[in-house]
């Protein structure tokens, strides 16, 4: 049966082609993709470039990209919905903005006793609502490897979050999960990660201790840290990593382990 979304599928992918030594040299990029098998890599080269041609890629002054540069931003995008069915998740906004280097963000704060704080705080990314997303080109760069660092993951995360209104930490949940489960294993975690912190502000937290500002915050660390260092996150918080295997329909500790028991980089490396 003809479907007009599957033509204007195949006419988008036709009409954006990406060679395969362009692809390649996002995978040389972009560790954590390893492991992926040819069916996964050929769905995610094509979300990439469906990616691409529905978000505008706004470079400020100082930003020079390459079309790999581009493919290597929207392979990290859609990595966390590579096996997520196709319903549209990055809805919540329609264009990403890079600046140069880390940049200034004004903020308000009302504290517990209805204070209003003004300050400006330097961040190297921001999701704003019903805006953009806002990332400092150097943190996408360092995005990408198996080191619990993700800018991209990281702000997509919120969008996601926002999909449900507010970001509160709760992305809107598949049928077969339950809220009640996902609640319980979110909040002891942000619980344990702030009763650390509280005790010693300089804890060496089994985690970013960012993760302890809010549960939005809780849930995009969790997430950078799902796909980039799976290992630290089950081993500290387990129950998280179950939810978030349940959500992203992943299972990056499975990938990463077979990776360090069939290939010699990562064999070497865990040995080392």
């Amino acid at each position: 049966m003809w479907s007009y979304r599957s033509w204007r599928r195949r006419r988008i992918l036709a009409r954006n082609p990406f060679t395969a030594q362009q692809w390649a040299a996002v995978q040389q990029r972009l560790p954590i993709l390893d492991g992926l098998d040819e069916a996964e890599n050929q769905r995610l080269r094509e979300r990439s470039v469906l990616f691409l041609h529905e978000k505008r890629i706004t470079a400020l002054p100082g930003v020079e990209l390459t079309r790999e540069d581009r493919l290597t931003l929207a392979a990290l995008a859609q990595l966390p919905l590579l096996h997520l069915p196709d319903l549209n998740w990055y809805q919540g906004f329609h264009e990403l903005v890079l600046y140069p280097d880390d940049f200034v963000s004004p903020q308000r704060h009302r504290d517990a006793a209805g204070v209003e704080h003004e300050y400006d705080d330097e961040r190297s990314g921001e999701s704003w609502q019903y805006g953009p997303v806002i990332l400092a080109w150097p943190g996408v760069k360092a995005s990408g490897g198996w080191d619990g660092y993700n800018l991209v993951i990281h702000e997509l995360a919120h969008k996601l979050d926002m999909l449900n209104g507010s970001p509160n930490g709760l992305p809107p949940l598949h049928r077969d999960m339950r809220q009640s489960d996902w609640a319980l294993a979110m909040k002891t975690a942000f619980d344990s990660l702030n009763a650390q912190l509280d005790q010693d502000p300089d804890a060496e937290t089994p985690i970013d201790p960012y993760a302890a500002e809010d549960p939005a915050e809780f849930f995009a660390v969790a997430s950078e840290y799902f796909f980039t260092a799976p290992d630290l996150l089950e081993q500290a918080f387990p129950a998280v990593y179950r939810q978030l295997q349940a959500f992203y329909r992943q299972d990056p500790l499975d990938r990463l382990k077979h990776l360090q028991d069939t290939h010699p980089d990562y064999r070497d490396a865990t040995n080392g």
